[in-house]
């Protein structure tokens, strides 16, 4: 059986319309801002509902320390990240902040807090500011994971920077290969 190209033919649309996780607490945020997006003219809706349907590596972390650097004079505006918020203990002095985000771990939480900002979820945001006025939309850095390291030339190869799949640093561990004969071939 073909495809009815009278009908429409071969559906050529490949983004995400739904998200792919089970979340019951997600699929509700996706139903609100399905509600906003629909209802208002918001742009910054659009994004935030785009963005809840990515995948994980899709919504990477945000560390304290980006937050504190992208907000700075930015005090009477949210934070928005869809994602995670995590704590970065190389930072002492933490401003007040107000963040909305997916989620936030227990020490970021507690530090947010103890500096006099506030975390809030998205149904918050949906109240405080239902067209995203005075929001800062922000996202973590994709090319963090330690998968994206080994991505590249091949280790080895000149002007390679490619992180090798080793069990362990050490001497005995492909020290130098490819530029002498005892570490597996020489160049």
């Amino acid at each position: 059986m073909g495809i009815d190209l009278i009908a429409g033919g071969k559906s050529k649309k490949t983004k995400r319309t739904a998200p792919k996780s089970q979340d019951i607490y997600l699929k509700l945020l996706v139903k609100l801002y399905r509600f906003l997006v629909r209802r208002t003219n918001s742009r910054f809706n659009a994004v935030i509902l785009k963005r809840l349907f990515m995948s994980k590596t899709n919504k990477p972390p945000l560390s304290l320390s980006r937050l504190a650097r992208y907000m700075q004079e930015k005090d009477d505006k949210i934070a928005v990240v869809v994602g995670t918020i995590t704590d970065d203990n190389r930072v002492y002095e933490l401003p007040p902040v107000k963040v909305t985000a997916l989620r936030f771990t227990e020490t970021a939480r507690a530090r947010i807090l103890k500096a006099g900002g506030e975390c809030l979820t998205f149904d918050q945001l949906a109240l405080r500011s239902p067209l995203g006025q005075n929001t800062v939309l922000l996202r973590g850095p994709k090319s963090h994971r330690e998968a994206v390291k080994h991505f590249g030339r091949a280790p080895g190869v000149p002007h390679s920077h490619t992180k090798p799949y080793v069990r362990s640093k050490g001497r005995k561990f492909e020290m130098a290969r490819g530029r002498r004969n005892s570490r597996g071939f020489k160049v």
